[in-house]
């Protein structure tokens, strides 16, 4: 009888304890899956995390791929979170139409999935999606351009994309620069298809320094008179801005402009490096998720968007020390502030 009764009273004390750390949330455990490790953007996403999951007692294990486009790593990572019985996955996708199969796995499974930054294709393969608004932040770049150009129709563009596969995030950001440039593009859920004599043509960079180079280069090649560079990124900036030096086209006044808004590309724009580029904030869209994965585990909750969009939108603002009229913008020393909020 004593056994009994001190089995009872052990399976009680057991379940107590275990509800007392769910409700505290260290039973919780979340997944972040990176593009890379390397690029300044994800890694801030990834200080976010970890800063917000230790806030609120959560376990997180986080995957990146080994460069940008690594869509096989990405698989790999959601089969582990789904495994290890995450409640969540943050992600921010390689290829966003490929990885909406394993998600869905995931989901079947009960987990809470969350786009960063870059949209599943449809956005409905994620539970919500915590991002920029990626054609805006184009948007903005390119109005400024345009703005600070002057006579648009003797601009010779070069368009340096992520990758080939052409990401979600990839798409709207050149199709919101083209858009705010006053460039008809086409199809406007896909890149490169546009037929502006204006655009030397489409590179893909990969997202870093290296691939921005190349790029470079090669449009160089085809028209040595490039005069506007639209980059996807600020490493690819970076890259781009080589070639032209090793060019000897760096004090051209070529007008380069960006997105991300991290604090070396900050600098880059205070520098006279790129002349605007659109401010992201990876660490709250990484932060937000966390406390969306402890809701969805402790309440069943998901996040609500942003009214009127299909999204949670995290914000964006345009940096620039030349401000163009008609373009809201923040200078330097306000951009150096925020970055990464």
């Amino acid at each position: 009888m004593k056994k009994v009764l001190l089995f009872i009273v052990s399976f009680f004390t057991a379940s107590f304890i275990s509800l007392s750390t769910f409700a505290d949330g260290h039973s919780i455990e979340a997944c972040l899956i990176t593009k890379t490790d390397i690029n300044p953007f994800f890694v801030k996403m990834k200080e976010g995390a970890l800063a917000k999951s230790d806030e609120l007692g959560i376990k997180l294990s986080t995957f990146a791929g080994k460069i940008d486009g690594d869509h096989e790593t990405q698989v790999k990572a959601v089969e582990t979170c789904i495994a290890s019985g995450a409640k969540g996955i943050l992600i921010a996708a390689s290829d966003t139409k490929a990885i909406t199969t394993p998600l869905q796995q995931a989901r079947d499974a009960g987990l809470l999935v969350i786009a960063l930054d870059t949209p599943l294709e449809p956005i409905t393969a994620a539970d919500s999606t915590f991002a920029t608004d990626n054609f805006k932040a184009g948007r903005l770049i390119g109005e400024w351009a345009a703005a600070s150009f002057g006579d648009t129709s003797k601009a010779i563009i070069a368009m340096l994309n992520l990758n080939i596969s052409q990401p979600s995030v990839d798409v709207l950001r050149d199709q919101g620069f083209l858009t705010g440039f006053g460039i008809d593009t086409k199809d406007i859920t896909r890149w490169g298809d546009e037929d502006d004599p204006r655009i030397v043509g489409n590179e893909a960079t990969n997202g870093n320094e290296e691939g921005g180079r190349n790029a470079m280069e090669k449009l160089l090649q085809k028209n040595p008179n490039i005069n506007v560079v639209y980059t996807l990124n600020e490493p690819a900036a970076a890259g781009a801005y080589e070639a032209l030096k090793a060019a000897g086209k760096d004090k051209d006044g070529i007008l380069i402009v960006s997105v991300d808004g991290g604090c070396p590309g900050v600098e880059d724009v205070r520098d006279g490096v790129i002349g605007a580029t659109s401010q992201q904030y990876p660490l709250l869209m990484a932060s937000l998720g966390i406390e969306a994965i402890k809701e969805w585990a402790e309440n069943g909750t998901k996040p609500a968007n942003t009214p009127g969009l299909d999204f949670f939108d995290t914000g964006v603002n345009l940096i620039t020390d030349n401000p163009a009229p008609g373009v809201p913008s923040i200078d330097t020393k306000e951009g150096l502030d925020r970055c990464w909020g």
